[in-house]
């Protein structure tokens, strides 16, 4: 097995350096390639979301899909991936290793979970957050979170993706576009005394945005799709066994089957949205639950199919540019972080504790701007960035290398309810994430001088 590895690591290797040499005889020409990988469990796995439970058997099969994209200068890599998410620890160390193997910088390496909440549990002993409140669930966890038979699976295929995509590479043209899709709807009921519960909030904040980047080959034809929308994968509830990409799942194959290519799913501001049928605001286990699945072709498919045919003016004259900062704020006292999150802490000299949380942005030529974080973010403040941005399309890439828990808004831990009670950051964090965010997009991203990474 490990003469196996070193033959594969060689032949990336060798490849990578073909392809390297082949740009430089090109000049700097905007290139990109798409792969899709099936990691899809062949045997029963610990589902992630909603109770710890065991598979029994599989609905859809599950992937990654991976982009690459070369200007000639810059080289960067989009994962999207059908599992809920996994600790930024577990990223930092993939993210290394990809760095040793295949050169990809990690601030050039954005690995975004589609949120799903019917796939397996992935690196559970990088997980590292302990909640007083959830000590049982992890009681009840830990017998299934020994085997990390899977997890070694879906990191060994993802740098197989990884390196396929690199060697892969040909000329190509982007495009970028909006979308706008009914499909989902805040989920933060509010009683008549104003206290929020998981439900449906017709009229509470929502981001219905579709971001879309359209991926052509030289002459034309499409090559890949990426679609950035805000949804949480519940459609199915807590009584599922299955397998699952869920909503954004069938969403995936479905426009992939119009377009004849891959599409990636990108989560957006998604903590505070629900998916517009979801649980648990119908009968678990009933018939309609598959029904209402197949109603997002339609509802959120065929709004991205619309938007793809749009978006007519692409260019192969592509800059990227990249770039990161870290933004901390104070943290729940009451939340423990293991040694295993000690880069994502720190503790000031008077005695406060603090959250470092990892910002990256990437820049496409003059008009795109994407920016991402490990959180499941709030729409609000997604929202609010994203009309203050200078940039004509600002996206949020929510659920991206990895995930450190809900941050909400101020406002929210007014009202109460799930997502502030497990949020590990304090009623601060909105604003400072916020005015992080708006002075490097409208300073140092806008003048491109970007931040060390």
């Amino acid at each position: 097995m490990k003469h196996f590895k070193k033959s594969v690591i060689s032949i990336l290797f060798i490849g990578l350096f073909i392809t390297a040499f082949s740009n430089a005889m090109a000049g700097q020409r905007f290139r990109a390639a798409v792969v899709k990988v099936n990691i899809t469990p062949e045997t029963s796995q610990m589902l992630r979301g909603y109770e710890p439970r065991m598979s029994t058997g599989v609905l859809d099969s599950i992937y990654h899909r991976i982009i690459a994209l070369d200007d000639g200068k810059t080289r960067f890599v989009l994962i999207s991936t059908e599992v809920s998410g996994f600790s930024p620890a577990f990223y930092d160390r993939v993210a290394t290793r990809i760095h040793k193997q295949l050169g990809i910088s990690p601030v050039n390496l954005w690995w975004s979970t589609t949120h799903t909440h019917s796939a397996p549990s992935v690196a559970p002993q990088f997980s590292g957050v302990i909640f007083p409140e959830l000590s049982e669930r992890a009681k009840l966890a830990e017998k299934y979170e020994k085997d990390i038979t899977y997890t070694e699976l879906l990191e060994e295929k993802l740098i197989e993706g990884i390196g396929e995509a690199l060697n892969k590479l040909e000329p190509a043209r982007i495009g970028i576009g909006w979308g706008f899709s009914l499909a989902n709807i805040n989920r933060r009921a509010l009683d008549i005394e104003g206290r929020a519960s998981l439900g449906m909030n017709p009229g509470g904040a929502v981001d219905r945005k579709i971001g879309l980047l359209r991926i052509d080959r030289e002459d034309g034809a499409p090559l890949a799709c990426i679609a950035n929308y805000p949804m949480h994968g519940t459609v199915f509830g807590p009584q599922n066994t299955l397998i699952s990409g869920d909503a954004p799942g069938v969403v995936s194959d479905y426009v992939e089957q119009k377009i004849g290519v891959p599409l990636l799913f990108i989560n957006g501001a998604a903590g505070n949205i629900a998916p517009i049928y979801s649980y648990p605001n119908h009968v678990d286990n009933h018939p309609i639950h598959l029904s209402q699945l197949n109603q997002f072709r339609e509802l959120l498919g065929d709004k991205i199919l619309d938007a793809f045919k749009k978006i007519t003016d692409s260019t192969d004259e592509v800059t990227l540019k990249t770039g990161s900062i870290i933004v901390e704020t104070p943290r729940v006292p009451e939340l423990e972080f293991s040694s295993i999150l000690n880069e994502y802490i720190r503790t000031t000299d008077s005695g406060v504790k603090l959250a470092r949380l990892p910002i990256r942005f990437l820049k496409i030529n003059q008009e795109t701007a994407i920016w991402s974080a490990p959180v499941e973010l709030f729409c609000e403040i997604s929202n609010e960035i994203r009309d203050q941005s200078p940039f004509p399309y600002t996206f949020f890439f929510g659920y991206t290398n990895g995930s450190l828990g809900y941050l909400v808004t101020e406002n929210a831990y007014k009202h109460g309810g799930y997502e502030p009670s497990v949020s590990p950051f304090s009623p601060q964090a909105a604003s400072d994430l916020t005015e992080a965010v708006l002075t490097y997009l409208q300073g140092e991203l806008k003048s491109d001088k970007l931040g060390k990474e």
